[in-house]
């Protein structure tokens, strides 16, 4: 067991032997005395013209070398039988294919190596062990024999060697490349440089590395056919780079390794003496504290049992887990976040119904429904403390303070309030977070914002959900189902944190311009209430009460320094704006406020009154002004009411007649709904032409167009069909409608005049307008009492049930 071996490759066996020490040594001695032997008379060898081919595989003999091989094949045996120790030449071939039990001529290739044999080993096993050394290069030229061995006639194939520079220059190049090969080559000895640097024949030295290069058969015997010691040496350098290259690169992967292990043991050793360290002055160490802290922060939380029973489950893999493994830190990570989570901690609702309701007439003006739902909801709260918070959505038109109301209503109840925007949002993992598997995986954002406030009875709330997204990533609004739903909120089930989250106490809040994009089976989840925009004087008031006084302590204007008279707040609210909320009604303040506070600076003023003859000085020329009675002078134009994101909005619809075949055309950038009222409307009056004294034949010799203008602006809604049939029967009987009339209601082919939304904003826009009349549907009476007082003075209104009462007042006609 403890004696020395030396391994050797037998090709013509095709298996592995050992050999002792002592026999190797028997050896060497043996191949030193005979290699000097043969070198002395290497020069008289004279190759005879027939020898006995022993064929070999998996190896290829070279002249000058000496090589081991054992002997199995019958044939193989009787040749050595012939055959005299140091007497004796053969003739070693390489086999085609090594699987060949039996070669034949056909089987081996034609060039080989002449050698003698030095020494025979006859094994107990029946084989031989045979040492041979390679004298010179033949080609078979004649086969002679196949039988008791292979026997051929050969040819002695002389090497050609031409001494030049780039043959001396190839001899160094591949000696440097040889000895790095060496000393990168573990299991080489340090002998072999020394037998590099004293081979001087340059055809020898290509023989020597062609029989110790890595190269596969074919490769190796092309070498040996080829004569040429410079050609030689030329594949033999491509061959040695490639080899350094590869060794090269497997030392440098073993250097970082190497470097890699010791500095994870220098670490190692480091962290056993800290920890030594450490309990010799009666601490733990930092791990073993930071577990502990771990452990105290999930009993502080004051979780669920059941998640505190997960969390607990957690630390324990992490007690069993080395800091150096990736999923340390991801447990870590979900650790800090279900501890940090508001379990038990809410803020103290304030139930003073009183003190709630002065908080929110000081910060919002009007907005009296959803002043009585919030107190309404404070008084519940305060008969029944375990109550479930509602969930509200204020829907109205931009710039009506439906975020602000929000920190209002947070404020008067002294809880926290969080606001997140979902407009454009895309991914469900929004709202429900990432699965732990991902890499850098974190909870939704419902989860972030109850972290960051502390609190976990928040006013939440969820602005723009009209505007969100959907992809291949998810519908974020079919999760925000179990977000808003009272029956279920109470275990809201987060993807990182896979455990239920009650969110029962959280008062939720959306927002939205529209709820037609609010999918119905969310919009189902929440009490609406719908903020409609504000009157002339309600924005007059709060401009005066809140806008005003906002921009002057912005702009470091004092109330001694700016005063804006009403006429200039009502010039700016009806010629500069025309909106249904108030935000550039603060932008046009804001530039009175900085073009006042540049003269200020400039010491021009100390002090500045705004009227209205000063703002198109400021502000520019106004920017609005009513075009009805231009609009509607002649006949076949019709006002129309229209309801839109930002408020109501006068339509007019334009109609017009030419020659052709009674073809219907509509432009203006209309929807499918408005396009088949439009159908509808010329269907109507195609089929009262007699009733109207419109002579028939005229649908059959002219085309009829209809268009509603701003066609770069989408339009669609069934209430313009009043105004469409109001406009057709002006055109056909050539009687303009009245300039201070305008209408709204859906129509049928029966003529009935169908209830309409949006009443209020509509309203508001004919005021603004001049409108004097307003057709509305009879069915829209019972709306008509929720629009403020002061929206409908000075108006008048005319409800109607059919067609004929509409032309009635708009065309003066029976």
């Amino acid at each position: 067991m403890g004696r020395d071996l030396r391994n050797f490759l037998f090709p013509d066996g095709n298996w592995l032997v050992e050999m002792a020490a002592e026999d190797s040594a028997e050896l060497e001695q043996l191949l030193r005395s005979e290699d000097d032997q043969l070198q002395e008379s290497n020069h008289k060898f004279k190759l005879p013209d027939v020898i006995g081919i022993l064929p070999i595989r998996n190896a290829v003999a070279y002249p000058g070398t000496v090589m081991p091989l054992a002997v199995g094949r019958e044939r193989s045996k009787r040749l050595l039988a012939d055959t005299r120790p140091n007497k004796s030449v053969i003739g070693l071939v390489t086999q085609h294919n090594p699987e060949t039990d039996r070669p034949d001529f056909g089987d081996i290739y034609s060039v080989g190596t002449a050698a003698t044999v030095l020494k025979v080993i006859k094994m107990p096993q029946g084989s031989i062990h045979i040492v041979v050394h390679g004298i010179a290069r033949f080609k078979i030229t004649k086969r002679l024999t196949t039988e008791p061995y292979l026997k051929a006639g050969v040819q002695p194939l002389d090497v050609k060697v031409k001494i030049t520079k780039k043959l001396r220059a190839l001899i160094v190049n591949v000696r440097q490349a040889a000895n790095r090969l060496i000393t990168l080559s573990p299991n080489v000895p340090e002998e072999a440089s020394v037998l590099l640097e004293n081979i001087e024949n340059s055809s020898a030295l290509a023989d020597f590395l062609a029989a110790n290069l890595s190269l596969d058969t074919a490769k190796k015997q092309k070498l040996l056919e080829e004569l040429d010691a410079a050609k030689r040496l030329e594949k033999i350098s491509v061959a040695l780079a490639n080899q350094l290259e590869v060794l090269e690169l497997s030392r440098k992967i073993q250097g970082r390794v190497k470097e890699s292990i010791d500095k994870s043991q220098r670490e190692y050793f480091l962290q056993e003496e800290l920890k030594a360290i450490q309990s010799e002055l009666g601490k733990g160490d930092l791990r073993t504290e930071e577990l502990r802290q771990i452990n105290k922060n999930i009993k502080k939380a004051k979780m669920p049992e059941k998640v505190e029973q997960e969390a607990l489950r957690e630390l324990d893999r992490l007690n069993k887990i080395p800091p150096a493994s990736p999923e340390y830190s991801v447990i870590r990570t979900y650790l800090d976040w279900v501890c940090e989570l508001p379990w038990s901690i809410q803020t103290k609702d304030q139930l003073d119904i009183n003190k709630a309701e002065r908080i929110l007439n000081a910060d919002h003006y009007d907005l009296r429904k959803v002043k009585k739902r919030i107190l309404e909801f404070l008084a519940v709260r305060k008969l029944n403390p375990t109550g479930k918070s509602p969930i509200l959505c204020f829907v109205g038109p931009p710039g009506v303070g439906k975020t602000s109301l929000g920190k209002s209503i947070a404020r008067a109840m002294e809880r926290k309030f969080i606001r997140i925007s979902l407009g454009g949002i895309r991914d469900e993992a929004d709202i429900r977070g990432h699965r732990r598997t991902y890499i850098g995986a974190l909870p939704g954002r419902i989860l972030q914002e109850l972290r960051k406030c502390g609190s976990k009875n928040p006013v939440f709330m969820l602005d723009e959900l009209d505007k969100i997204g959907s992809d291949f990533r998810g519908d974020p609004a079919s999760a925000l189902l179990e977000v808003l739903d009272p029956e279920q909120n109470f275990s809201f089930t987060d993807h990182y944190l896979d455990e239920p989250f009650n969110l029962s106490t959280v008062m939720f809040i959306g927002t939205a311009n529209y709820t037609e994009p609010v999918p119905p089976a969310l919009r189902d989840r929440m009490e609406v209430i719908e903020l409609p925009g504000y009157t002339e004087t309600e924005k007059l008031h709060i401009a005066k009460k809140y806008l005003v006084p906002r921009q002057l302590a912005e702009h470091g204007l004092g109330k001694n320094r700016l005063t804006i008279k009403d006429d200039a707040l009502l010039t700016i609210i009806h010629s500069y704006t025309r909106e249904a909320g108030v935000r550039n009604l603060e932008r046009s303040i804001a530039a009175i406020c900085r073009a006042v506070a540049t003269q200020i600076a400039r010491a021009k003023k100390r002090q500045a009154t705004i009227s209205k003859k000063h703002l198109a000085k400021i502000l520019g020329p106004p920017q609005f002004e009513s075009e009805l009675a231009l609009r509607t002078g002649i006949p076949g134009v019709a006002t129309a009411l229209a309801f839109t994101p930002v408020g109501g909005e006068l339509l007019f619809i334009e109609s017009a007649f030419m020659p052709g075949k009674g073809l219907l055309q509509l432009t203006g950038h209309i929807g499918d709904v408005m396009k088949e009222s439009a159908q509808a409307a010329f269907s109507i009056v195609k089929a009262n032409a007699k009733k109207l004294k419109i002579e028939p034949g005229r649908f059959r010799k002219f085309d009829y167009h209809i268009h509603v203008p701003a066609g770069a602006i989408p339009k669609d809604g069934p209430s313009a069909g009043v105004a469409m049939f109001t406009s057709l029967v002006s055109l056909l009987l050539g009687k303009p409608t009245r300039p201070d009339v305008a209408m709204t209601g859906e129509i049928t082919l029966r003529g009935l005049v169908l209830p309409v939304g949006g009443l209020k904003e509509k309203i508001l826009a004919a005021k603004q307008a001049g409108i004097k009349t307003i057709i509305l549907p009879a069915r829209n009476r019972k709306d008509l009492p929720e629009v403020p007082r002061e929206a409908k003075k000075g108006l008048k209104f005319a409800f109607v049930k059919n067609t004929d009462e509409v032309l009635k007042i708009a065309l003066n006609t029976d």
